[in-house]
């Protein structure tokens, strides 16, 4: 127990003055005057418990205690929900990464040319951006849980129907039904995620949280290319569609944050399709995913035709450099900011792009993976960490993210 001026020591306002006629501290003694005579009582200070006991003031530090640790708890980045938003992110962009490359041969297998291809492709993306500005509308509206299963379930439906559809024109209808549902869950899960870390860790959770997605990025392609040559193609889009179940049933586990429903605020909230200060973080990690899409589609042909072997150990390399980069490029987010974490991370880019330009053996294949993870492992999540400082609106709120180049990442068609 601190007892008298050793406690008030402890406020600053309190210049250590035990029993003041007037200042901060008078409505303590004010309280605790009542209580004369009377042993035991307690007020309540600042959030912690005052004792008057024996003519002199007390405070409760088993209270002071259970404050301190209930502070501590709230710093915490891997709380339970925040375990599963990450867990319900990597398997649906598991789900997802492994029909990018198989869709344009199902669609072949369907009697479809080069031109359908990019149809059943490009549709898809169309839908997700389409729907992002309600989907950002409902997220404020109608609550983060309800946009976020509902998107997972649409993408369960829409994948799973793979499986059953024998007609191009079919396949180009529930294409654009997945992207509606890619849309509202993407939006979501990003959001819920930034409301899930503390604001002095968002950096570093941010990166946490990308790295679920990027491991699906970085083996779900390979993973669906090796199951087509062992399984037919509706078992392989069903497998997809329990990997997007999986993710629904962890999300609903999931405690959301509650959505505070004020009096004309629904008639004053603005579908924006475009958010200026999220302009340059948005156009930098634009420019740093296109490498990526580069990368994912035309470096398997590009080693072959260089004779360069080793192709299925680059995308290894890079997934385990992305890991390590995570580990402490979002704490260096947190204390010195995003161009402590950016220019280094890029320049780390170059250097691979560099590398892959020349390409003269599977040493220099290997070691552009390993830049390249780090570089894009660290700029990834350090940008969208920085796109979410800058939305925020004037009363302090967070704002669903706008339309922005970021969407060519999260709608997927950076591949």
């Amino acid at each position: 127990m601190l007892q008298g001026k050793n406690f008030f020591r402890r406020f600053p306002d309190s210049r250590g003055i035990v029993r003041p006629k007037n200042g901060a501290n008078r409505g303590v003694f004010v309280a605790a005057g009542g209580f004369l005579g009377v042993p035991g009582k307690r007020i309540c200070y600042n959030d912690t418990d005052i004792i008057f006991q024996r003519g002199r003031f007390f405070v409760d530090q088993g209270k002071m205690g259970a404050l301190k640790k209930e502070s501590l708890e709230r710093e915490r980045i891997w709380t339970k929900d925040f375990v599963l938003i990450c867990l319900a992110n990597f398997f649906v962009f598991l789900g997802f990464q492994m029909t990018l490359p198989t869709l344009p041969l199902y669609v072949e297998h369907l009697g479809g040319n080069d031109q359908l291809i990019g149809l059943v492709v490009g549709i898809f993306t169309l839908s997700a951006l389409a729907v992002r500005p309600y989907a950002g509308h409902a997220l404020e509206s109608r609550g983060r849980g309800m946009v976020y299963l509902t998107g997972l379930a649409i993408f369960v439906i829409s994948v799973g129907s793979y499986s059953l559809i024998t007609s191009l024109i079919l396949l180009f209808a529930m294409r654009i039904v997945q992207g509606a549902g890619w849309g509202l869950s993407t939006t979501a899960a990003g959001t819920i995620a930034t409301d899930l870390i503390p604001a002095s860790r968002r950096g570093e959770g941010l990166g946490y949280y990308g790295l679920s997605g990027n491991l699906a990025l970085a083996f779900g392609p390979s993973l669906g290319l090796v199951l087509t040559e062992h399984i037919s193609f509706p078992l392989l889009f069903s497998i997809c569609a329990a990997l997007g179940l999986t993710a629904f049933l962890l999300s609903s586990l999931i405690r959301y944050k509650k959505v505070e429903r004020q009096p004309g605020k629904a008639a004053a909230v603005k579908w924006d399709f475009y958010e200026k200060n999220a302009l340059k973080p948005s156009l930098l990690i634009f420019f740093i995913t296109v490498t990526f899409g580069g990368i994912a589609t035309f470096l398997p042909l590009y080693t072959h035709e260089k004779g360069v072997a080793g192709i299925q150990w680059y995308f290894i390399i890079y997934a385990a450099a992305l890991m390590l980069s995570r580990i402490f490029s979002g704490k260096i987010y947190d204390r010195r900011g995003h161009i402590a974490v950016f220019l280094p991370g890029t320049a780390l880019i170059c250097a691979a792009m560099l590398l892959l330009s020349w390409l003269p053996n599977s040493l220099a294949l290997f070691t552009a993976a390993f830049l390249y993870g780090m570089g894009f492992g660290a700029v990834q999540p350090a940008l969208q960490a920085w796109r979410s400082e800058v939305r925020r609106k004037t009363a302090g709120e967070w704002r669903t993210p706008p339309f922005s180049p970021f969407l060519i990442w999260e709608s997927g068609s950076g591949p």
